[in-house]
């Protein structure tokens, strides 16, 4: 079984060797090449912590542990903890939802579009919308929404710290992109759908779930 304690004994215990092999990479002399090797090993590490803690969190679920305890615990909201670690049944078929992400450049489309939006290159941005999005996304829309944010958080100034988070949501491929303005910090959502089109774009807090 895949989320046994079994498992996670033994997961817990590669983790441990990998981690223990990386220690002592670290601290020995270092040629060029072995810099290289760190990385792959880090890489490793983090591959299996991820993987432990996924099972870490099926158990304490399947403990009776709720959503929100575990996203306190992880310091996230209940819908954030849920989104990268539950298992949503899709209503239409019973079946498990995928929750693969397939768009392997969701990340990098993502701010190129985003990019282009607050820049005001509407007819580049355009070229990523669906139909209703299209329609919809005027610019008058674009002018209101850059106003009411210029007016919480004041100009843009760049892109914040952080990696883009890109998980899949139902059908979509969302991505959540940290920004940068002067009194304050935001983040833009991007929503793919199955036709890989831009289905929504906002500008959101960064509390926002």
């Amino acid at each position: 079984m895949v989320d046994s304690p079994q498992t996670l004994t033994a997961l817990s215990s590669l983790l441990a060797e990998q981690a223990s092999a990386l220690a002592q990479a670290v601290g020995s002399p270092l040629a060029s090449p072995a810099y290289l090797d760190m990385v792959r090993r880090a890489q490793g590490v983090d591959d299996l912590a991820e993987q432990v803690l996924k099972l870490c969190v099926q158990q304490c679920r399947d403990a009776g542990h709720t959503w929100q305890e575990i996203g306190d615990l992880l310091g996230v909201t209940r819908q954030a903890a849920f989104q990268r670690f539950g298992k949503p049944i899709d209503p239409r078929t019973g079946e498990p939802m995928d929750k693969t992400v397939h768009m392997t450049d969701a990340a990098e489309r993502a701010i190129t579009i985003v990019t282009a939006v607050l820049e005001g290159r509407m007819d580049e941005a355009r070229q990523s919308f669906n139909a209703q999005v299209l329609e919809a996304f005027t610019d008058e829309v674009r002018g209101n929404g850059l106003a009411t944010v210029a007016g919480m958080v004041g100009a843009f100034e760049r892109f914040g710290e952080g990696e883009p988070f890109v998980r899949r949501i139902g059908d979509r491929t969302v991505v959540d992109i940290p920004l940068h303005y002067e009194a304050g910090d935001m983040k833009a959502r991007v929503a793919f759908d199955a036709d890989e089109k831009v289905a929504g774009l906002v500008i959101i807090t960064p509390e926002t779930p």
